[in-house]
Order: C-alpha cells, then sequence, then structure tokens
C-alpha cells in the first residue's frame, strides 16, 4: 500500500495474505488483545497506582436520558462532524453524500456529493472531520471506500453556494489504505495534538494487522496534510498502533489518552486504551491474552453484546455506540482502566447505534444505523439523538 501526497515519499507495503475464516463484519465484531485470563463474560482490566491516585472515580452506576430526535430520515447515516455554530454535518455512507442538519430545527441541507466514492458490503463514505481550523479554513475531512482503496480527503466547505454545490473538489491528502467488501475501518478525528488520527481495517486479510510496513489493522496518526506525523513510533510511517482487526471509534478523554473500539471476530469485542507503537493482538489473539506482548483491552464483550463502532468520552466515562447489540455500552474510567462493569443502555430501543460523539458537558448525540443493510429500519430511521448521561 502507497501513502501518496504531492510531498510524500514513504512507500509502505502491504503483504497480500489468506482472507479471515469465519469472519463476522458490521454484525458481528473486531478486535485486540492483552495479558490476563479471560472472564466469561464482559471484562475489564487494572490500572497502575499512579492512575488510581490521579483521577477521580465516576460512579459505577451512571444514566442515559434521551432529550429529543434531532432529524430523521436519514439514509445509511455514518460519520457525524458537529459545526462549531451548534449544527451537525453527517454523512451517506451509500449515497456518498454529506448534509447540514439543523441542531434546532432538524432541517437537512444536502451540500453536496463526494467525488470518487464507491460504496460496496461495509465500504462507501465513512467517517468525517472538521479542520483543527474550521472556522477559519472551512476543511472538511472524509475518508472513503474508492475503486481501488481507502483513502482520505479533505474539501472546502462553502455555505454561501446553493445547496448540493458545496463542497470543493477534494483535495487527497492520503491513500493506499487497504480496502476490502468488509473491514474498511473509516474512523478519522483530530487529537489534541492537532493531528489527524485514522482507523483503518485489515479489509479481510488477517496478516495485514501484524505488518508494520501495512497500513491495514492500525490506527495510523499524521499532520493535516497527510504526511506521518512527528513523534510516531516507525520511522517515517504513519502507523500509530497495529494489531488491530477494523477500528471504528476514536475518543479521547479529558488528560488526552486516546481510546479505541474494536470489532472482535466470534468471541470478544474490545475496548481499547492506546500507546503508540503497541501491538493489540489481531490475529494471534481475540480479547485478552496471555501474552506479555499484547496490549490487554480495558474492556470486552461477546460479539452479539457489542459490535462496536463509534465511542466519544464523556462525564468520566468512554460511551460506546452498538451495533449487533443494539446498545450504548457506559465503561466508566480510572486512568486508562475501568473502574467498574460496563453498563448497557437503551438496549434494542433504536436498533443499530453507529456513531455517537460528545457535545459538551453531559450531552452526547447519537447516530442509529438500520438502513445500512444490516438493521430492521422502522418509520423514522435513521434518525440523529440528543441524549443526556452521566
Amino acid at each position: 500500500m502507497i501513502v501518496q501526497r504531492r510531498a510524500v515519499s514513504a512507500v509502505l507495503a502491504a503483504t497480500a495474505l489468506v482472507l479471515t475464516a469465519g469472519c463476522s463484519s458490521d454484525g458481528g465484531g473486531e478486535s485486540s488483545n492483552g495479558s490476563d485470563s479471560v472472564p466469561p463474560s464482559s471484562t475489564t482490566s487494572g490500572s497502575s497506582p499512579t492512575e488510581r491516585a490521579a483521577d477521580p472515580t465516576p460512579p459505577a452506576k451512571g444514566s442515559v436520558k434521551v432529550v429529543r430526535t434531532v432529524t430523521q430520515g436519514l439514509s445509511t447515516p455514518w460519520g457525524l462532524a458537529p459545526i462549531p455554530d451548534g449544527d451537525l454535518l453527517v454523512s451517506s455512507r451509500d449515497e456518498g453524500t454529506l448534509t447540514r442538519v439543523d441542531e434546532e430545527t432538524g432541517k437537512k441541507t444536502e451540500l453536496g456529493e463526494v467525488p470518487g466514492v464507491s460504496p460496496a458490503g461495509e465500504g462507501g463514505l465513512l467517517g468525517i472531520a472538521l479542520s483543527p481550523d474550521f472556522a477559519s479554513d472551512h476543511m472538511v475531512y472524509a475518508y472513503f471506500t474508492s475503486a481501488s482503496d481507502n483513502r482520505i480527503v479533505r474539501m472546502l466547505y462553502d455555505e454561501r453556494k446553493p445547496a448540493g454545490e458545496q463542497l470543493g473538489a477534494p483535495d487527497t491528502i492520503f491513500r493506499g489504505i487497504p480496502k476490502g467488501v468488509i473491514h474498511n475501518g473509516g474512523r478519522i478525528a483530530f487529537g489534541p495534538d492537532k493531528m489527524l488520527y485514522a482507523g483503518t481495517g485489515e479489509s479481510g486479510d488477517t496478516g495485514l494487522s501484524q505488518d508494520t510496513k501495512s497500513l491495514g489493522g492500525k490506527i495510523l496518526r499524521m499532520t493535516p496534510e497527510g504526511e506521518p506525523a512527528p513523534g510516531n513510533p516507525f520511522p517515517n510511517s504513519p502507523v500509530y498502533s497495529y494489531g488491530h482487526r477494523n477500528v471504528q471509534g476514536l475518543a479521547w478523554d479529558d488528560k488526552q489518552r486516546l481510546f479505541a473500539s474494536e470489532f472482535g471476530q466470534d468471541t470478544w469485542d474490545e475496548l481499547n486504551a492506546i500507546k503508540p507503537g503497541d501491538n493489540y493482538g489481531w490475529p494471534e489473539a481475540e480479547g485478552r491474552s496471555g501474552g506479555s506482548e499484547y496490549h490487554n483491552p480495558v474492556a470486552q464483550w461477546g460479539t452479539d453484546d457489542a459490535s462496536p463502532s463509534g465511542v466519544a468520552y464523556a462525564e468520566g466515562s468512554v460511551w460506546m455506540a452498538g451495533l449487533k447489540g443494539q446498545r450504548l455500552w457506559r465503561v466508566p474510567l480510572k486512568g486508562t482502566a475501568a473502574s467498574a462493569e460496563p453498563q448497557a443502555f437503551l438496549e434494542g430501543e433504536y436498533g443499530r447505534l453507529r456513531t455517537v460523539v460528545a457535545a459538551g458537558g453531559d450531552k452526547l448525540w447519537l447516530v442509529t444505523s438500520n438502513t445500512d443493510g444490516r438493521g430492521d429500519p422502522k418509520a423514522g430511521d435513521d434518525r440523529i439523538l440528543e441524549i443526556q448521561v452521566s
């Protein structure tokens, strides 16, 4: 796989290996690993004495209140990005469009279609993110599946133009991420360091995850221009962590620590605390493991209970949207460890849950995913919900 930008010279080679057997996709899970015995149900890992002393412990039990439906009638929504003025941008995986949603009225305005999107299976127009300097540069970043690969582009958003024509021509800043019918990853987010992070999948080729020269099955970290970010663990490489199966959730806590969701295959889905250069185990391990060479997950779930996509941080906890599990998980944190057993909310009430985004304080935006070909759409699907959490 080749990282290409006008000024990028690094070439990353991917090895074609055997397609995983018995793989579960969005309807199932994706995974990573660590080093303890595996209990029979959802489990949590321990934290260091330093972390226990430094971080307050959120209550073991929280709460979720659905405040309102912000909008409905969305088709295959995937990524969500709040605009500084309060409105929301949402991507449509299969239609390849970006839509602006008025946060107060729910009115939808299509910005335009992203050229080059090739939707199939789990691929299409996936995650979106706003430039850290959006107020001045008006740049929207998007991760999508093309005819040949997964790539990241940025586009000028000019709301002065007519609806449907508000997106400028895409500037491809990063390309060469392996694509497949399954496991395309797709979540992108700017971190507290103003670097762009991307969660990728191994596209069904399990060998890519352990190959640090491949872009598949990784978390990538790059500059806003698509260059390998300064301080990355592998020289001249965007690879930040490896041994992932299919990363679709990225979020930072109030101490700037990165957490990521991970689809498992048949056994364990995971929430991981990400450290640069660490190996999260796939395909050698799924869920927690006895091997010290693999980083253990913060928490894990049976794949029927989660199949996690988006994650967000609020009120001392990571909140994780479940697709097959059709529920919102709360993982209270102490440092980079869970301080209590994960707690489930909204089980089965809104169907598949794709994306959750922090909206400030105790508020989250939650996006359903029932029109993605694996759900059971009801009247009004898909929708964006405003929820209050504690």
